[in-house]
């Protein structure tokens, strides 16, 4: 496996762990209220069920989302 792989599912692995961990954590707080052990409990659920989805998603999803943002958003010419 090449060093551009490697990178892109280490940078996946990442993103898409802190995106599931706080929007399961925003989704439980409407739930819940997140003073309680019930919060808690939910969140860890919602991030277990939804981490795995985030990833693979992410993987697939970010050279798309790069090639679009490039196009928006040129890089400087110097």
């Amino acid at each position: 496996m090449n060093y551009q792989i490697k990178f892109r599912l280490v940078v996946a692995a990442l993103m898409s762990f802190f995106m599931a961990l706080i929007m399961s954590g925003c989704i439980m707080a409407t739930q819940f209220s997140p003073l309680k052990l019930p919060f808690y409990n939910a969140w860890f659920d919602a991030f277990i069920f939804a981490w795995p989805i985030a990833f693979p998603v992410a993987f697939l999803v970010s050279p798309i989302a790069l090639k679009i943002a490039t196009k928006l958003l040129p890089p400087p010419t110097t």
